[in-house]
């Protein structure tokens, strides 16, 4: 009787612990580890080019995400960017209202506002359409409302022309706009979205300009104090290079330092620089190399993370073609290893990320892409990865 008692007891226990392993297993599942990185589709047409968030802007409420983006009507032309010259280009929004899992489109042109104009155009401007003229603005806005966006667009990329700004009290539902923004001295400014908010009435703002030979572009700092009205040059970030440096995307740091990332051309080389400033933007200092090699030139996307860290996302324009992102633990010194999140690209046409972080401390960044398995089309994605994974 002790006996069968003691094998029922171990057969018991042998159960006990056989199933405690096997619920541990079945709640580590494989399939939430490969979701430390997911690929979704924003905007994807067939016979049609989505493309360069970047050069438009993003904006986030907690979990609420809007995204400018282009699109155009796709054409193979080789080496250049696969966008039909002949037939109109569209600047239009993607809304999400859960962290990026779903997303509709918008389209401001309806409303005659965003409306995509001047040299840097790969298609057509939209045809039977009035443009609002580029007017000055009049009336102060104010920074810190709640529902607050802005967008500053150019005309002309290569270090020429007007830019223009916007901005929306709906978080981008309505717009006001096209303000002009000034030539700031320089031979033309080519401006995207990339400013501080520093009170109801100030705003630093980092924007690309033409070269002295009136080439693309060196980087710069300017600042408003009336909401506005008046702009006022603050700095160069950097020395006029001997290729180009451009495209800033820039994080408040502690005190009164900012880092701006940037894209750079050295020779044959693109990478990605970090430079930083120790008085609120009056001058600046090179801080470290953020990402050595990005192959072909990518712009960065650089944001800061709720605990305090950075993370910086970028293409990697050459073979292996993808999407990567980096981050740092100590303000921009030093950065970890590349985050590989896809290497599945078609070619060197895609990127150009906006990233934000949503209420669970996930990223989403948002590029455009094509890979073959999908079709030569570029699409819309967005990515959602964990800077903990």
């Amino acid at each position: 009787m002790k006996r069968e008692f003691k094998s029922l007891t171990r057969n018991l226990l042998t159960y006990f612990i056989l199933t405690s392993i096997m619920t541990v297993l079945l709640s580590c599942n494989p399939e939430e580890e490969k979701q430390a990185v997911r690929h979704l589709k924003i905007y994807h047409e067939p016979g049609r080019f989505g493309g360069w968030p970047a050069n438009h802007g993003i904006w986030s409420w907690g979990d609420e995400i809007l995204v400018g983006f282009c699109t155009a009507w796709y054409m193979d032309r080789g080496m250049g960017h696969a966008v039909d010259p002949d037939k109109p280009e569209h600047h239009v929004l993607a809304r999400s209202l859960d962290g990026g899992e779903t997303w509709e489109l918008e389209y401001p042109e309806k409303q005659g506002a965003l409306l995509p104009r001047g040299a840097m155009l790969f298609g057509t401007p939209l045809p039977d359409v009035e443009y609002p003229p580029i007017t000055e603005l009049q009336e102060p806005i104010d920074f810190a409302h709640p529902d607050f966006a802005m967008t500053f667009r150019m005309e002309d990329h290569r270090g020429g022309g007007q830019s223009r700004f916007y901005y929306s009290y709906d978080r981008g539902k309505n717009w006001e706009g096209p303000f002009a923004l000034p030539l700031f001295d320089t031979p033309g400014i080519a401006a995207r979205t990339d400013y501080l908010v520093e009170s109801s009435n100030e705003m630093l703002v980092f924007l690309t300009a033409g070269k002295s030979d009136g080439s693309e572009g060196r980087t710069l700092c300017v600042k408003t104090e009336d909401g506005g009205l008046s702009w006022e040059f603050l700095s160069w970030i950097g020395p006029e290079p001997d290729v180009f440096r451009i495209m800033p995307s820039s994080v408040r740091l502690p005190g009164n330092e900012i880092l701006t990332t940037v894209r750079k051309r050295e020779g044959d080389r693109r990478l990605i620089k970090g430079w930083l400033s120790k008085d609120n933007g009056a001058s600046w200092e090179f801080l470290a190399d953020v990402a050595p090699d990005v192959g072909g030139g990518s712009p960065p996307s650089l944001i800061k993370l709720r605990d305090g860290r950075l993370a910086v996302t970028y293409a990697h324009r050459a073979e292996p073609y993808g999407m990567r992102g980096r981050v740092s633990e100590d303000n921009g010194r030093t950065w970890s290893d590349p985050v590989i999140f896809r290497e599945d690209g078609g070619n060197w046409d895609i990127g150009y990320p906006r990233s934000v972080q949503r209420n669970d401390g996930k990223i989403v960044t948002i590029y455009y892409y094509w890979d073959p398995e999908t079709g030569p089309e570029r699409y819309i994605a967005a990515t959602i990865w964990d800077p903990d994974v």
